[in-house]
């Protein structure tokens, strides 16, 4: 469906850039893509557990216009609703401003050895607990993902550049490596609801992790 333009009602409380009114016509075939439950049992803790059809929806602008990503509320069996997760190729950075909801980021950087990153050992481990008016910075180097702790949606803006000559910019961008986490069945931790509240539980393919920051959630047994 075309629209004019766009404006965020918060976005002044996060980036001046994304005050500005943008004209564009929403193409649904070169901007939109949905990230489906059968694609996710990649990364899950437990994928023989029942899902939504759609985890999350990805609207992708680049730098200039802004990629929004919107997370679907709930769990797949314990596990909270999440991104894939990815880590970026070459030196790139990026910030995520978030504009409703609230969850928990999960960064981490590889072992490398021989200029050769390792997918299952981890040299430096963070959960960051994350809410509506906040904004999170992606280092280089770090591989993340987001879950979403709260009962609603969540939405976020982020301004990771967008090459829509590649072959699938819109759902795989060229940017990001996703092969690692699939090889891995996920991040170093899995996101997950005990008790009405998120805590940690480790994967137990990854072999080596030499620093963590739990950002005070707490670590379960599986």
């Amino acid at each position: 469906m075309p629209f004019s333009s766009y404006k965020s009602p918060q976005c002044g409380e996060f980036d001046s850039k994304l005050c500005d009114t943008v004209p564009m016509t929403y193409d649904p075939h070169t901007h939109l893509a949905v990230r489906e439950h059968d694609k996710m049992k990649e990364v899950l803790m437990h994928p023989e557990a029942e899902g939504p059809d759609v985890h999350y929806y990805m609207i992708r602008g680049g730098s200039d216009m802004r990629n929004v990503t919107v997370w679907e509320p709930g769990t797949v069996g314990s596990e909270y609703i999440k991104t894939y997760g990815h880590y970026h190729i070459g030196q790139l950075d990026e910030t995520y401003w978030f504009l409703l909801g609230e969850g928990v980021l999960l960064q981490q950087k590889l072992v490398e050895e021989n200029g050769k990153a390792l997918p299952d050992r981890v040299a430096e481990f963070r959960a960051i607990r994350v809410k509506s008016g906040e904004s999170a910075y992606m280092p280089p180097g770090y591989g993340h993902l987001v879950a979403n702790v709260g009962k609603t949606y969540m939405v976020t803006a982020d301004d990771s550049p967008v090459d829509f000559g590649d072959k699938d910019p819109v759902s795989l961008p060229g940017h990001a490596d996703y092969e690692m986490v699939k090889q891995m069945r996920g991040f170093l931790y899995y996101v997950v609801e005990n008790d009405g509240a998120p805590a940690l539980v480790r994967n137990p393919l990854y072999t080596e992790v030499q620093k963590e920051d739990f950002g005070g959630l707490p670590v379960i047994s599986a």
